[in-house]
């Protein structure tokens, strides 16, 4: 954003220098334009005057040899012409003098070419100075001609046409015009350090705002903006935030001390509510009254399973762990051999089909482990006898994730419809078929905020022909990433 905010104002500060700069340059080019007028209009008027008075051969040879001295000190041409626009005198050479000939005889016009020169005679022979030149530019012209009358009104017998250099001229033009250009690249140039220093102050509370947002959306609720500079406004959002993050953080931490606490709260009577219905099992006589004291049973212990569960997540919710590089290959091994004995005795078969050696993540620490747990579990439990679990780890192999580490487990058991498959990760989540099994329903929803928290991902799906596919993905070790926000 602060890009998109320095290139809005520097596009505008770049139009201001241009409609600044632009006319400022042509108002000099105009201004060094009429000084060139006035300044040789004087020396055809003084010609003028002098081919007015000229009667003799002695005025002749006088207006020759001024116009000759001119000629040669500024390297203009001089053309004099009388009424019906016949050559009277002539000096100079060169381009202007070819350029006075040409506008005393209308070759240009007769050619196609520039007629200014001729309309210039026309109207010194209608009585009518010069007032206006091409405005001149570093590109040209190269040569003006203006002309003045010589008489006046209805006494006009001539006109003096004068072929001007715009050499030094248009030498300085050019050096006001490069000094305009500088000066404006140099305005601008302060004018962007400026913007940038402006657009600094205004969005570093911005960033910081929403680097704040984003750490407290990834679980740190801990997480405040620090930044005290900016506008006013933009330092009481800060504050507000602050305060809302703050009464936040109080609420979900109390929420979750108090599911902690009536859960560690429960576990003790309910631990001797257990205690007392073993106890009295013996003397209870065979019948409907044992088999209902054996149900009784069974709930107080899914209670005792379903308060463990409560206090691992908000263990794991509350957590303030730091993510470290944890070794999942040796994780994958280790609580692979230790589930094998329970799946033996569960008659189902557990193996590895593929483990890539020197995998590691970072990750909360033991998270690969604590999450294999609970997906071993849980095939543990739905995987009938006969059935197969086969676990890989590996490196992820799309682009997106270069680096990553994926563990999967796949099993041939009787899965999940496919419309239930989002329910799994969810707390106390069971599908209408398992009801009967044992469990809490919070495994998995303990598991998917492990990963979370560590920065991957948990991800349930089928598996062909039938069974169920868990795949966990943590990232590869290396700048610490921003974990994806809770569901819900």
């Amino acid at each position: 954003m602060r890009r998109r905010l320095l290139a809005v104002l520097m596009v505008l500060m770049g139009a201001a220098a241009l409609l600044l700069c632009v006319p400022l340059a042509d108002a000099y080019a105009r201004g060094r334009t009429e000084h060139l007028l006035l300044q040789r209009r004087s020396e055809a008027v003084r010609f003028a005057d002098l081919a007015d008075r000229m009667r003799t051969p002695a005025d002749r040879a006088e207006l020759a040899a001024e116009i000759g001295r001119y000629a040669q000190l500024y390297g203009a041409g001089v053309v004099v012409v009388d009424s019906a626009g016949a050559m009277v005198a002539r000096a100079g050479t060169g381009p202007a003098a070819q350029a006075a000939t040409n506008a005393a005889t209308d070759a240009d016009s007769a050619r196609g070419g520039s007629s200014d020169g001729a309309d210039a005679r026309r109207r010194a022979l209608t009585g009518r100075s010069t007032d206006r030149l091409p405005t001149l530019r570093p590109w040209g012209p190269r040569t003006v001609v203006l002309a003045e009358p010589v008489g006046r009104d209805e006494r006009v017998s001539g006109a003096v046409l004068l072929a001007v250099p715009t050499e030094a001229a248009r030498r300085d033009v050019t050096v006001r015009w490069s000094l305009i250009t500088a000066g404006a690249f140099g305005a601008f140039a302060a004018a962007a350090l400026v913007a940038a220093g402006i657009a600094r102050w205004l969005m570093r509370p911005v960033l910081d705002l929403d680097r704040a947002v984003e750490r407290l959306t990834a679980g740190s609720l801990q997480a405040r903006a620090v930044s005290d500079t900016g506008p006013p406004e933009l330092r009481h959002l800060r504050q507000h935030f602050n305060t809302m993050a703050e009464a936040m953080a109080d609420s979900i931490g109390r929420q979750r001390d108090f599911v902690a606490d009536a859960s560690h709260q429960l576990r003790n009577p309910l631990a001797t509510l257990v205690l007392q219905l073993e106890n009295v099992e013996p003397h209870i006589a065979p019948g409907p009254g044992l088999a209902e004291h054996s149900r009784a049973l069974d709930e107080a212990e899914r209670l005792e399973e379903l308060l463990d569960g409560l206090l691992a997540l908000a263990r794991v919710e509350s957590a303030t762990a730091e993510l470290g590089e944890e070794d999942v290959s040796r994780a994958v091994r280790e609580r692979v051999a230790a589930w094998t004995p329970v799946f033996h005795a569960a008659g189902v078969e557990l193996l590895i089909t593929e483990l890539t050696e020197g995998l590691s993540a970072r990750a909360l620490p033991d998270a690969a482990g604590r999450i294999l747990d609970a997906l071993l579990d849980n095939a543990v439990k739905f995987v009938p006898r006969g059935g197969r679990v086969e676990v890989r780890a590996t490196r992820a192999a799309d682009a997106s994730t270069v680096g990553a580490v994926v563990v999967r487990v796949t099993d041939d058991g009787p899965g999940v419809p496919e419309e239930q498959l989002p329910l799994l990760l969810r707390r106390f989540a069971r599908s209408p078929e398992h009801q009967n099994v044992p469990g809490s329903g919070l495994g998995l929803a303990i598991a998917d905020e492990i990963a979370r928290i560590s920065g991957g991902r948990l991800d349930v799906g089928g598996h062909e022909p039938h069974g169920l596919a868990v795949e966990l993905r943590l990232p590869a070790p290396g700048p610490v990433p921003a974990p994806a926000p809770a569901p819900g």
